[in-house]
């Protein structure tokens, strides 16, 4: 289902440390848990020179050794952890659907039922299309384009995304506020350049996608001709769409995207829609200000609407219905969907077991339920404590970082200090629970207990409107692999998934665990202070604490990160954007000079300069860095990424950010002979 209940997704990706002398064997006792290695050697591979290409030099033992998955259409550190993390949650979802006594208002009896419900693959075979036939009723029935406006409303509220999104979000130059945000959307195809651009794999992209569509009017009894002719019009009607749509580079900017103002504004703006009847069905009689994101696209999307008939939009509303919910429906739709989603777009040849996908739309519906288990019984309480020692040894080193700063003036310098100091950090899991108790799951439907988890998770959404911000809330659940960054509160989250190998390794050095996690905790806190995260004060409010002097220094500085990223070369005759992924391309360039930063006081209060394994603390420190990002890609996934991904690529995140590190040149001898090598003068100086 393609819900956006958080449109701007934030960010990537700790702790104590124990310095070891070494990584090597030792007799066990039968209840010892086998230790990760710090380091594990034979994952490198040493006929490469470092500065050649540190990326292949650091991991390509592991990524000879770990062929990508036929379920995956990329394979890394990420996806390793994330499979034992699906084993972890599959027994607590199996305990669950098998528990007779639990409660049946309990969290646990709700997990149980939507789980139990997705596993009956019988059932939801023998019921194929069946249990969205009211939907289609009331799509079937529409006759105007009030009434459209009404339905389009009602799918919103059930998870869907026609035409556009609306969601709650904090006010961008009022952080205290939460207000109505209204979003571009309505595209089958996740980029607006799949429809436009004319290059060959946009082409194929798009001749496949009216195949998947003309196949899923098929599955909804459509004969072949109707088919074809309403996946035509979908295609057509979602082309003008895209036409309106902002660019990924135009939605990046976060002034641009801040236009607050009235439902009469809004009215005048876009006026085929009756947005007060709009915001009624939706549940906001009295919605206040809105902010829309591109007020352009909803310009654009009033003519759409004008001049297309009331025939074309029951087709568009029907292909949304069915495109979103056809994870929860018979095979033949979970398959179609599998083809083009995943297949044509990503690579992948095949799908991932049932348990896991069940397990992953379990998580999106109940996430903070699964994770109040989860944390339980996965998480040891003194990592919380551990992760706030490390994080604080990482705020000082930034503090250190931005204090040196030549090209930054004081009066910048002063308030750069104070967000810093000001920046909340949650480790792990809330300290308050999300209430499940009014949502219902039985074990009837598997897409009516979608679709109505969906409305739930909406209606919370639409509660927090213009009431203050809850700063207590977290915006990922504890059993994700990731962290993030919120310029809105200022704030830098992990959730208690992450908080293991190999991004925290309890077993190893301070090196090792300063290069994965401590890399990515100055990643999050550098992303305060990125080319987005710098437009927003320490209260997380949207406005300019910069003196234009130095606005002007810092462009400088990032636009050499953009060169440097756009030369860079994938698959031969592609290549990074550096513009899309600039925000990223800074965040792990100052992780990475933050962590290092802090390390090197660590071995200054140890007066540890011991080599482990035949290598270096900082060698020791780089090589972990780079093992975050191990990962084996297909092509068709990386294309992909390219166009649509703020991120840069894998080789990129380690190679490109390196070369503008002055100590990974010391630490393994990189000279002006080697491929990485870049002269002192091109290097990107940031943070």
């Amino acid at each position: 289902m393609k819900s956006k209940s958080t449109i701007k997704l934030i960010a990537l990706l700790i702790l104590s440390f124990s310095i070891m002398t070494g990584c090597s064997k030792r007799n066990k006792k039968k209840d010892d848990k086998e230790k990760v290695p710090a380091i594990d050697l034979t994952n490198l591979d040493q006929t490469i020179k470092p500065g050649a290409d540190f990326f292949k030099y650091a991991n390509g033992g592991w990524l000879k050794k770990n062929p990508i998955p036929e379920e995956y259409s990329r394979y890394g550190a990420f996806e390793v952890l994330q499979e034992k993390n699906y084993n972890d949650l599959k027994s607590i979802l199996e305990d669950a659907s098998k528990n007779k006594n639990a409660e049946k208002n309990s969290n646990e009896k709700k997990i149980g039922n939507f789980y139990a419900s997705g596993m009956d693959s019988a059932k939801i075979n023998k019921d194929g299309i069946a249990p969205l036939n009211d939907e289609f009723a009331k799509i079937d029935a529409i006759k105007t384009k009030d009434e459209l406006t009404k339905e389009v409303a009602h799918l919103h509220e059930i998870g869907l995304g026609p035409l556009f999104y609306v969601y709650a979000g904090q006010d961008e130059k009022n952080s205290e506020m939460v207000i109505a945000q209204l979003y571009q959307g309505g595209l089958g195809m996740s980029d607006r350049d799949y429809y436009l651009e004319d290059d060959a794999r946009c082409k194929e992209i798009r001749s496949e996608y009216e195949k998947y569509v003309t196949k899923i009017f098929k599955l909804m009894n459509d004969d072949d001709k109707t088919a074809k002719e309403n996946a035509s019009t979908i295609l057509s009607l979602e082309t003008k769409i895209a036409k309106a749509s902002w660019t990924r580079l135009d939605l990046r900017d976060p002034v641009k995207g801040y236009n607050k103002m009235s439902v009469a504004d809004l009215q005048k703006k876009c006026p085929e829609i009756k947005w007060d009847e709009y915001f009624a069905a939706i549940g906001l009689k009295n919605p206040g200000d809105i902010n829309v994101g591109q007020p352009s696209f909803f310009v654009d999307l009033a003519k759409i609407i004008k001049n297309e008939n009331i025939n074309v939009w029951k087709t568009y509303l029907r292909w949304n219905l069915v495109n979103g919910s056809a994870g929860y429906l018979s095979s033949d739709f979970e398959q179609a969907s599998f083809d083009f989603y995943s297949k044509v777009m990503s690579g992948k040849t095949k799908m991932q077991p049932r348990w896991k996908r069940v397990l992953n739309a379990t998580n999106g519906a109940l996430g903070e339920a699964v994770g109040q288990i989860y944390v339980k019984k996965y998480f040891p309480p003194e990592a919380k404590t551990s992760m706030l020692e490390l994080v604080n040894n990482l705020k000082l080193s930034l503090r250190d970082r931005i204090s040196v700063l030549t090209w930054m003036g004081a009066a910048t310098k002063e308030k750069a200090l104070a967000k810093l100091d000001a920046m909340n950090v949650k480790i792990g899991y809330p300290d308050k629970w999300r209430d499940y108790s009014k949502l219902e799951v039985t074990t009837d439907s598997y897409v009516m207990n979608a679709l109505n988890a969906e409305k739930f998770n909406f209606e919370f959404q639409m509660s927090k409107v213009n009431k203050p911000v809850d700063r207590d809330e977290w915006h990922m659940n504890p059993q994700t692999v990731n962290a993030y960054y919120s310029p809105n509160m200022n704030e830098i989250v992990f959730p208690a998934a992450i908080l293991q190998p190999p991004f925290f390794n309890k077993d190893a050095d301070a090196a090792v665990n300063y290069g994965a996690i401590g890399a990515v905790i100055g990643h999050e806190m550098t992303h305060g202070f990125d080319d987005q995260g710098r437009q927003y004060d320490k209260k997380g409010n949207l406005t300019d604490w910069w003196t234009k002097d130095d606005a002007a220094k810092f462009t400088k500085q990032t636009s050499v990160l953009i060169e440097q990223y756009d030369a860079f070369k994938i698959l031969d005759s592609l290549h990074v954007d550096g513009k899309l992924t600039i925000g990223e391309n800074i965040a792990d360039v100052g992780g990475v000079t933050v962590a290092l930063n802090a390390l090197k006081k660590v071995m200054q209060e140890k007066n540890d300069t011991a080599k482990i394994d035949g290598f270096t603390q900082e060698q020791r420190f780089f090589l972990s860095y780079a093992a975050v990002w191990r990962t084996n890609i297909r092509d068709k996934e990386q294309m992909r990424r390219l166009k649509e991904d703020v991120h840069s690529p894998a080789i990129a995140r380690v190679n490109a950010t390196l070369r503008n590190i002055p100590d990974f040149y010391n630490a393994f001898s990189v000279s002006e002979n080697d491929a990485l090598y870049l002269a002192p003068d091109k290097r990107a100086k940031i943070w």
